[in-house]
């Protein structure tokens, strides 16, 4: 099942996200779920201000497992969290 997880970060974190990035992507290279799609969300300026994801999982306890030993969640950076089933009915990336 593809799932959407959407984290947004808790107020003016970006300092406390900046320390704990480069963890956040060696913990990703890890491949600790099939991920589709993901990258950070950002304001209009282009600073970080939280995460997105696409991924492919068994279910949304495997996702719950995935993003508790993820760095920026442990640093307590993520305010909201949204994760929900996705059914995929268009697909364009190949096409930017």
């Amino acid at each position: 099942m593809i799932w959407v997880i959407l984290c947004k970060d808790k107020p003016n974190s970006l300092n406390e996200r900046m320390k704990v990035i480069d963890e956040h992507r060696a913990y990703l290279s890890t491949n600790p779920i099939i991920t589709l799609i993901s990258g950070p969300l950002t304001d209009k300026e282009g600073n970080m201000n939280g995460s997105f994801f696409m991924v492919k999982a068994d279910s949304e306890e495997e996702i719950r497992v995935f993003q508790r030993n993820d760095p920026i969640f442990k640093a307590n950076i993520w305010d909201e969290i949204i994760v929900s089933p996705f059914n995929k009915r268009v697909d364009n990336l190949s096409k930017i």
